[in-house]
């Protein structure tokens, strides 16, 4: 088929499709080409990509960083073609898109195969910096930068360095980046070659970079170890800056290389020698010593013997008479004392101490001095459902069971005669030093207590009316003794009257005398009298002899004839 002289619009458009591939493929519009410059004129560079009209550039988006552009017509470049023809008629072209699309396929190639970009940082942004990874940007977090924080990233700024992609995400256009990681990798490889040339044992010298509470951190040459606060010194350490400090040159051995984790283990007591050696025949068990008190716990105090030998008080040994007391409230750190071996394991390291143990024992002591029968005074401390505890010289308690406080009166009426903190006197009855009990009683001197044999003073017997004198005044009743020099025994409260007005201790005083009747003793044949048991048995004969239950006669009128036939 013939060709017409003059081509028409049709045939510019076929020839543009066959050279680009068709429309249904997108045509230039969106593409990356290559064009030639064909003019440099006001500061743009005119380019040739093949379409009716070319395209201009500036030249900036040519230049790398300060390197000038490098440009001259007849250079061939890639540039990226946004629309084929703008308003006026010329393309729109673009270098630096281009160059983003090539370093978006090149990044998206060394993203899957996990292998390292080159880039620069040129730029600060909320949350961390930007990079130019060859006409893409990434986003390099602040915590990526480097292993450890830095304060001025001046230095590292416009300068082409590695760095790994993280993340990212073409059709957003996000890329995250790590310097950081690229140095952990290359530490890791010195490490390993550094750690190749170190050995269990060898002692190396170092400098101290860093102290925490647990320890310190010891540079031994491009590698840190860890010299844990333990492992410093066979004596105690409370915090490491005792015995080192930042900068520090130390001589230290490696006590163990963890090949899994690269971890190296340090130790500066390794260097001296061992005080437990020898320590049984050097502290014999039983031998009395003297030490500081260098740390108090719940349980316990630590006593420090000499450099590098510590012991344990258990708070068990640490009193004779203080139980349940914080150690704390005994010794306090700094203090010394004198203490004595208990047990001594020189494999676990441990030495037991005893702090009472250095003391004599009260008890023993208490006993040589106060036998059975002696008389002693204290002070009541406590009341409890069986008795008084007493305090007596030595910081010892002694207790008085409710059966020996007073005759004829046991139980809660006993405990009610006296009171916490009154001064008492009492009689030795028993010490025992291995049970550390100490018996006391109080009723055994009272003024006629029952004799040897046991019998009642005065010959009394039940349902007896004596006349009887006041001895004492008490909460809990009358102190009585019958007669002169007879027998004592006690009124209780309830037993001083029918009618519960008549039942106040306060209404009697002491050397006042009053009727009473015997209504019982005690298991120690002492009398227990009873002024309420006097008056019902009076008033049951007064009624047998002047009165009938139908006579009319009241009470009063009875007791009445009564009273008048005795006069």
């Amino acid at each position: 088929m013939a060709t017409s002289a003059n081509p028409t619009r049709s045939d510019f458009e076929a020839l543009l499709n066959e050279q680009l591939g068709g429309a249904e493929d997108g045509g230039f519009e969106g593409r990356v080409v290559k064009g030639t410059v064909t003019a440099i004129e006001n500061g743009k560079a005119v380019v040739d990509v093949g379409l009716k009209s070319e395209g201009r550039i500036d030249l900036k988006e040519f230049a790398r960083g300060d390197d000038a552009h490098g440009l001259e017509v007849g250079s061939e470049v890639e540039v990226y073609v946004d629309r084929v023809e703008n308003a006026d008629g010329e393309a729109m072209l673009s270098r630096d898109r281009a160059r983003r699309e090539a370093a978006w396929d090149k990044l998206e190639n060394e993203f899957g195969e996990n292998a390292r970009v080159n880039g620069r940082i040129f730029g600060r942004v909320k949350g961390g910096f930007t990079v130019d990874l060859d006409g893409a940007v990434a986003f390099l977090p602040g915590s990526q930068v480097d292993i450890r924080p830095v304060r001025d990233i001046t230095p590292l700024m416009d300068i082409e360095q590695p760095f790994q992609i993280l993340k990212m995400d073409r059709r957003r256009g996000n890329i995250v980046v790590s310097r950081r990681s690229i140095l952990e990798e290359t530490r890791a490889e010195q490490r390993s070659e550094l750690i190749d040339k170190l050995t269990e044992g060898q002692i190396i010298d170092g400098v101290v970079k860093n102290i925490t509470d647990y320890g310190a951190f010891v540079d031994l040459g491009g590698i840190d170890g860890l010299l844990h606060v333990t492992d410093m010194s066979y004596k105690r350490v409370n915090h490491p800056s005792e015995i080192i400090e930042i900068g520090q040159t130390v001589t230290v051995q490696i006590v163990r290389i963890n090949g899994e984790t690269q971890r190296i283990s340090l130790g500066m007591k390794q260097l001296e020698s061992d005080p437990w050696d020898g320590v049984g025949a050097k502290y014999p068990v039983g031998a009395k010593l003297s030490g500081t008190v260098t740390n108090i716990t719940e349980y316990g105090a630590f006593v420090e013997l000499e450099a590098g030998i510590e012991g344990l008080v258990h708070v068990s040994e640490m009193s004779w008479t203080k139980k349940n007391v914080h150690p704390g409230k005994i010794v306090s750190t700094s203090q010394e004392v004198d203490v004595v071996v208990l047990e001594v394991d020189s494999d676990k390291r441990r030495i037991s101490l005893g702090l009472k143990q250095a003391q004599g024992n009260p008890w023993e002591e208490f006993a040589a001095k106060n036998p059975v029968g002696t008389t002693v005074t204290g002070e009541v401390k406590n009341a409890t459902e069986f008795g008084l505890f007493i305090g007596l010289e030595g910081d010892v308690d002694g207790m008085v069971h409710m059966s020996d406080i007073a005759w004829g009166i046991s139980g809660e009426d006993a405990l009610a005669l006296h009171r916490k903190g009154e001064e008492v006197q009492a009689v030795v009855l028993d010490v025992d030093t291995d049970k550390e009990r100490i018996s006391l009683g109080m009723k055994q001197l009272e003024k006629g207590a029952p004799s040897a044999d046991g019998a009642a003073g005065g010959g009394l017997k039940r349902g007896d009316v004596v006349t009887v004198t006041v001895l004492e005044v008490r909460d809990g009743g009358l102190e009585v003794q019958a007669g002169d020099d007879g027998a004592t025994g006690f009124i209780k409260r309830s037993d001083l009257g029918r009618d519960r007005d008549e039942q106040r201790p306060d209404r009697f005083q002491a050397g006042a005398k009053v009727d009473a009747m015997v209504t019982g003793f005690d298991r120690s044949k002492k009398p227990n009298f009873s002024i309420k048991a006097r008056q019902i048995a009076e008033e049951k004969e007064a009624v047998e002899q002047f009165g009938s239950s139908d006579s009319g006669a009241s009470l009063g009128d009875i007791l009445g004839e009564a009273l008048k036939k005795n006069d």
